[in-house]
């Protein structure tokens, strides 16, 4: 009994440091993206996915600034999917600074290495991520990844329902419309609204149907994920470790090792107490009947500067 009950608070104090350990990457940071369970050998295997011909890894010392790309993946069965999330975090363990930069989905660009232009999140489909981070660095003008994390968020159904569920704030009555299974309209009123994964999926997919758009859906992915990761870190009995595992396992890649994940909670961690979230200016409009996010040179630059500065790179 007291064996059983020693490798239970084990799992529970190893669950805790990797959650805190992805947030001090993840910035650490206000709790964008951040969820992830580390216990045993295969799990770490089936997660981690390194990315061919990439350069950019760092020392992650605590001197040396990283970057990260988050991709939430909209991916279904038989569809590779686009990036339904795209941001871009950096952090600096010299000035315990963090900042998140949303880049809309919509955003008009050039996708590197397949010689077109067009929206953003097309670069993940075309290329998958080595193609998005390509695509990603030319839109900030040079700003380099260094790792990234990317997410399925089909599989927050699963994260979700494997911590019973969550409870988020919803600022406004709103409606995903007839998109369930059943083409039954899907409501959420102004409120605390308790989610299982299910409605936590409908609720971070609704755009059409809310006057911000893209803003407003990054807002409530952030709040499930955020919500999620709370859920775990406080948890007490894991009972439902083993299902959590599994979600994390099914659900997301990485080109952090394990090493680099400690490395980041004892060199970075102090970062998440300094995070500037970061949006993009721009406007929309439609060529070639299609409807774009325009980011104005301007801007771009203007973004460049600050992650620029951030990183210590000109």
């Amino acid at each position: 009994m007291r064996a059983e009950k020693r490798t239970k608070k084990k799992k529970r104090t190893g669950l805790r440091i990797f959650l805190w350990s992805i947030l001090g990457i993840f910035l650490i940071l206000g709790g964008i993206v951040g969820y992830a369970v580390f216990q045993t050998k295969s799990t770490m295997d089936k997660i981690y996915e390194p990315v061919k011909d990439a350069a950019n890894p760092v020392k992650l010392d605590g001197q040396n600034p990283f970057s990260v790309l988050i991709l939430g993946i909209d991916q279904r069965d038989g569809d590779v999917g686009r990036s339904d999330t795209t941001m871009v975090a950096t952090v600096n363990g010299t000035t315990n600074k963090a900042q998140i930069l949303s880049i809309p989905r919509d955003t008009k660009t050039e996708i590197i290495g397949h010689d077109s232009t067009n929206k953003i999140n097309a670069a993940y489909a075309y290329g998958g991520v080595k193609m998005a981070e390509d695509t990603v660095t030319h839109f900030l003008n040079g700003i380099p990844i260094n790792y990234y994390i990317k997410i399925n968020m089909e599989g927050l159904k699963d994260l979700v329902d494997a911590v019973g569920g969550v409870e988020v704030y919803n600022d406004m009555d709103i409606s995903l419309g007839k998109n369930d299974v059943n083409n039954n309209e899907i409501d959420f009123k102004k409120g605390n609204v308790k989610l299982d994964g299910t409605d936590a999926l409908a609720y971070v997919r609704i755009r059409k149907t809310d006057a911000r758009g893209d803003f407003g859906r990054q807002m409530r992915q952030q709040q499930v994920i955020q919500a999620v990761v709370n859920k775990v870190a406080t948890t007490q009995t894991l009972w439902n470790f083993d299902e959590i595992l599994s979600a994390v396992g099914k659900n997301m890649q990485t080109d952090l090792t394990m090493t680099d994940i400690t490395r980041i909670a004892k060199n970075y961690i102090s970062a998440r107490n300094n995070v500037e979230n970061m949006t993009v200016a721009g406007d929309g409009g439609i060529s070639d009947g299609i409807w774009y996010y325009n980011v104005s040179d301007a801007e771009r630059q203007k973004l460049h500067d600050s992650l620029a500065k951030n990183l210590e790179i000109k």
